[in-house]
């Protein structure tokens, strides 16, 4: 089989097992973000691609090639939540969800920190206090990709979610400057060679040179967009437009001993925004790209799970410190949410679930564990907790997140009929 043949073959495999664990995730009322993620675990290296047969499974080989459907995937995600970003929306959650998304980032960074630094005393042969103090800025990432599924999905409409949304995105911002303090700390703490000016301006320059990117290239899109009528090729420029975005963000460079870089994430959520809020069509071309993405979603998310590296529970030093970490971070992020939204005088249901919904985490908090190898030993640590942390969470994170927004009234089970029996019901 060429090698072509067999990339085809595992994408439909990998595609087709979301489809069928989504139908059975429905009956026990999973959300199918969930199915996609088990789905991949099923057919990933350590279950079915283990047999290294063709059309079974996904092999450890192949799933190092699909990175182009995962970079791709995140970007349109981001560039979905920008769209939560239109100015109608912040004059009047603006306020309350920077509150909310600052100051429960740093309340779960404490809250990690204090728990895995007495945790360091009594296991200080497996976790240091620099590695202690890395998990606790990777604790305020939360995974906007299961949580933006699962409000579409159920088709989500409330204060919980009009917070929820831009919460969530503010949290690649915050969690990068806080990952950015905390990892020149544990820096610091190993080595005596480490340039204090490029640990603060790496981080800053990546956020500042990413909203930057995006922003002009929303400005291009807008431009763009008017020359173009018919609905197809409007939203060909759309994907066009997210497309050569995230191709640009992975550009990297070096000067004068500064790593120069961007966040695709960061960049995409800034052009949606501004797309969002200076085009007079742009909820319609953004309705349409969503469906056009669909595929590309699932595909990610059973991706996704075949990626979780299940060997971390053979570790009972990484599945104690895994465990404590998860305990610690759910409380900062449940009390942290709580508190923060009891300051802004919010709606009754988002002090109670906000914090619930932001359990979930994936693909930043992956990013942030990747650059902390850096540290040596305490970087491997880093990585395998945080590989820990997120099989944990994100398996159970998205069915958290609808119980969440099902009793604050925000999803709606009653009455809900699926596309197939719309139709049906039109054409009667």
């Amino acid at each position: 089989m060429t090698q072509t043949a067999s990339i085809f073959l595992s994408l439909s495999v990998a595609l087709l097992a979301g489809l069928l664990l989504s139908r059975l995730a429905k009956i026990v009322k999973l959300p199918a973000v969930t199915a996609y993620l088990i789905s991949g675990v099923l057919i990933g290296p350590f279950v079915l691609g283990a047999l290294d047969m063709p059309g079974i499974g996904i092999t450890a080989n192949q799933i190092e090639g699909f990175g182009l459907i995962s970079d791709l995937a995140l970007g349109f995600i981001a560039f979905s939540m920008g769209n939560e970003f239109r100015l109608s929306q912040l004059k009047k959650i603006g306020k309350q969800a920077t509150v909310i998304g600052v100051l429960q980032a740093l309340i779960t960074t404490v809250v990690v920190d204090v728990a895995l630094i007495a945790l360091h005393f009594a296991m200080p042969d497996t976790l240091s206090i620099p590695a202690a103090i890395v998990l606790a800025s990777v604790a305020t990432a939360t995974a906007p990709a299961a949580t933006l599924m699962v409000v579409k999905q159920y088709k989500a409409k409330g204060p919980v979610t009009d917070v929820l949304l831009p919460v969530v995105a503010l949290d690649d911002a915050v969690g990068l400057v806080i990952f950015a303090i905390c990892f020149g700390v544990a820096r610091s703490m190993g080595s005596a060679g480490v340039s204090p000016l490029a640990i603060v301006l790496e981080p800053l320059l990546e956020i500042v040179l990413s909203l930057l990117l995006g922003f002009v290239m929303g400005l291009l899109f807008t431009l763009c967009e008017k020359y173009f009528h018919s609905r197809s090729k409007r939203m060909a420029v759309s994907v066009t437009f997210v497309m050569l975005t995230v191709a640009i963000s992975s550009l990297k460079f070096e000067i004068a001993g500064i790593h120069i870089g961007f966040s695709s994430l960061l960049a995409c959520m800034m052009l949606g925004t501004v797309f969002c809020n200076i085009c007079e069509v742009s909820e319609e071309l953004m309705d349409r790209a969503d469906r056009w993405t669909t595929p590309v979603l699932i595909l990610f998310f059973v991706i996704s799970g075949a990626e979780l590296d299940l060997s971390v529970f053979s570790q009972w030093a990484v599945v104690i410190v895994g465990v404590v970490y998860i305990i610690a971070r759910s409380l900062g992020k449940c009390y942290g949410a709580n508190i923060s939204a009891r300051m802004t005088k919010s709606d009754p249901n988002i002090v109670k679930y906000l914090g619930i919904t932001l359990l979930p985490q994936a693909g930043v908090a992956l990013g942030m564990a990747i650059k902390a190898i850096e540290l040596g030993p305490d970087g491997a640590i880093v990585r395998n907790i945080t590989l820990f942390a997120v099989l944990i969470y994100e398996m159970v994170g998205p069915f958290l997140t609808k119980i969440a927004l099902t009793k604050a009234g925000d999803i709606k089970e009653e009455g809900r009929r699926s596309a197939r029996e719309e139709h049906l019901a039109k054409k009667g």
